[in-house]
């Protein structure tokens, strides 16, 4: 389950900056190519859920999963991970479109928060 919570709280870039040595361009970098890719797997995820094509589901949710934490959004990694086992176990299947959608809404909130710890970054250049 995401924490609505957190959607009113700044990002914890922590992992990226650790991972980047404080790199401000590096995390810059990092929050854009999320930006650019999540949309696609999402839309990826999204279509194995309408086909019920229950495997592609699971590593669909898989490979986005890893993302979530580089922005420290252990929540959403969750989230993810619930959705890869109930699509590899083809267990509670009937929940993964509004899992999905819950996702969908979620990420949204979510670009708005890159957008402004990518704004306090570039006046770090």
């Amino acid at each position: 389950m995401i924490d609505l919570n957190k959607n009113n709280e700044p990002l914890d870039l922590s992992y990226l900056k650790e991972m980047s040595g404080d790199s401000a361009e590096f995390i810059i970098e990092m929050i854009d190519l999320f930006k650019s890719q999540t949309p696609v797997y999402i839309a990826e995820l999204q279509q194995a859920i309408d086909d019920k094509e229950w495997s592609k589901a699971a590593g669909f949710a898989h490979k986005i999963k890893p993302t979530f934490v580089y922005v420290g959004r252990e929540d959403a990694k969750a989230h993810m991970q619930m959705m890869e086992d109930n699509a590899s176990s083809l267990k509670d299947v009937d929940s993964l479109p509004s899992a999905c959608d819950e996702l969908v809404a979620f990420v949204e909130v979510l670009y708005g928060q890159l957008d402004k710890a990518r704004a306090e970054l570039e006046k770090q250049l």
